[in-house]
């Protein structure tokens, strides 16, 4: 096994921005989902701020309508997708032991239409109605022109068109890739667990996110054109359409960072991931599922059948389930080793149960009726797209940030980060599951002082801020460590798959040579043959 490949050439910015190599194409997408994800933060933070205190403080109804809409568009069209997809795009072609990806112009074509559509969601607030104010589902009619007049909602429809299309085409990259370029002796049998999860992302990603793109355009033309959702079925329709896209984007948003945990896990129990069929399985059947589930939405409706979509959705439970063993298994018996990475796995592992485990609640038409459109179903969501999802993001970034640039996150910032985050995600989120049991709406920038709500409002604002603490220590943790570099080596944590292989940075065409690939794990295998030699 060779490491001699030179890492990347410094360039200037203006070269880094035009470059088509998959690391730096997944490198500015990442880079611009963290400033979309403070940008949204920073919302939430008013948002919350607004609602501390029964009554008015800081924001109009109006503005928290705005507010309220950036925010959740953001996390989920700007923030999430964008950083499950950029990890994909980086460390696939890595660990698959290919020079580069299937379409590297089709990938970066689809961060510039990413980046286009995000800028234009945000440029909305400089218009003089404001920005999109129709919650981040747009339902008609509250987006359509005589309730949602003005040119911010239109950027807004244009800005989701354009940031999920460019999303469509970087999974599609990925997945020809997957598919195509892999080692000769990387079999698809042999392709690691991140890569797993990351096809069965993409398979999601290119069936269902053109129909959100068609549903933004039919939503376009009923505002310019003339009625398209005006008719007595039309916004049931329009929430099929949207809901097609808005559920299998959880899995979107999950599987990868799924992915990341169980490699985590195995390299930190320092033992080979349990269950590897199981897993790949249970991400067959889970992703099938996703697709049939759409209208568990829709219970409150009374235009669905909500026995079919209430036990698709329950029946999720089963595949979540074997991938929750399988990783758990992988540690029991482990010589563990709690670094940050693992810090931030078992935070996903915890606290995505918890998101999970309420969604088998919501899946339920007779108790969807009472949490419907309540901060339950906010505290859900929450759990398993903060809580979850982006636990998993950060368990990446300390995992993989030596690989990519070369140098070690501190370890003790990486902790204080991890102990901030997981008591302020508990601290807001958790008291939304009471105010939504009580009755509290979401969408509302205001309620009574006399509803009991204002004690766990007061909680959740302080919790939000604690979570902002943490957030500020991830920054303050990237800017020191790329200022005052630790060099990392080419394999700190010992991993198991082909990106410790080579160079930390990568070179441009990934590796000078590959080892043997004789299972997911070949790293691990080679330690293992060096140990039994005599």
């Amino acid at each position: 096994m060779s490491t001699v490949a030179q890492p990347l050439p410094r360039v200037g910015p203006f070269e880094w921005a035009l470059s088509i190599d998959h690391k730096r194409v997944a490198a500015r997408t990442a880079a611009l989902a963290l400033v979309f994800f403070l940008a949204s933060g920073f919302l939430a933070l008013l948002m919350r701020s607004e609602l501390a205190q029964p009554g008015l403080q800081f924001v109009s109804t109006d503005t928290y309508d705005q507010l309220f809409t950036i925010h959740g568009s953001g996390m989920i069209y700007l923030v999430v997708t964008p950083l499950a997809l950029a990890l994909g795009l980086y460390f696939v072609p890595l660990q698959v032991g290919a020079a580069d990806v299937a379409a590297p112009r089709l990938a970066s074509l689809g961060f510039w239409l990413y980046a286009g559509g995000g800028f234009t969601m945000y440029a909305g607030f400089m218009t003089s109605g404001g920005a999109g104010k129709a919650g981040w589902t747009a339902f008609y009619p509250l987006s359509g022109e005589q309730a949602s007049p003005g040119t911010g909602m239109d950027m807004w429809i244009i800005g989701v068109a354009l940031a999920v299309s460019g999303m469509a085409l970087v999974a599609a990259t990925i997945m020809l890739t997957l598919l195509r370029h892999r080692a000769p002796q990387m079999s698809i049998t042999r392709m690691p667990p991140f890569c797993w999860a990351t096809f069965f992302t993409c398979a999601m990603t290119v069936t269902s996110f053109p129909v959100l793109v068609v549903a933004m355009g039919l939503l376009f033309a009923d505002r310019h054109l003339g009625p398209v959702f005006d008719t007595p079925g039309g916004p049931a329709t329009y929430q099929h359409l949207f809901w097609f896209y808005g559920h299998p984007v959880v899995y979107v948003m999950f599987f990868p960072f799924l992915g990341v945990v169980a490699e985590v896990a195995a390299t930190f129990s320092r033992r080979r991931l349990f269950g590897y069929p199981a897993l790949i399985i249970s991400l067959f059947a889970f992703t099938g599922l996703s697709m049939t589930v759409w209208a568990h939405h829709m219970f409150a409706t009374g235009q669905v059948n909500n026995q079919y979509y209430s036990l698709t959705s329950t029946s999720l439970a089963i595949p979540a389930g074997v991938e929750y063993f399988d990783v758990i298994a992988t540690m029991i018996g482990g010589a563990i080793l709690l670094r940050a990475p693992m810090l931030f796995a078992l935070g996903f592992l915890s606290l995505f149960l918890i998101g999970g485990l309420t969604g088998i609640i919501v899946g339920s038409p007779p108790l969807d009726y009472h949490v419907h459109d309540t901060y339950f179903v906010v505290a859900h969501f929450h759990y398993t797209l903060f809580g979850g999802s982006m636990m998993g993001a950060f368990a990446a970034a300390y995992y993989w940030f030596p690989k990519a640039t070369g140098a070690m996150l501190r370890e003790w910032l990486g902790r204080v980060q991890f102990v901030l985050l997981f008591v302020g995600v508990n601290l807001t989120f958790f008291p939304m599951f009471l105010l939504g049991y009580d009755g509290m709406q979401r969408r509302v920038a205001d309620y009574s002082p006399n509803a009991g709500l204002t004690t766990n409002n007061a909680l959740a604002t302080a919790g939000a801020f604690v979570i902002a603490a943490g957030v500020l220590a991830f920054v303050v943790n990237l800017v020191v460590s790329l200022r005052r570099r630790v060099p990392a080596g080419h394999d700190p944590w010992a991993g198991q798959t082909l990106e410790w292989a080579t160079t930390s940075p990568p070179p441009r065409l990934n590796f000078a040579s590959l080892p043997p690939i004789r299972s997911y794990a070949p790293l691990l295998d080679l330690r293992e043959r060096e140990e039994r030699a005599p």
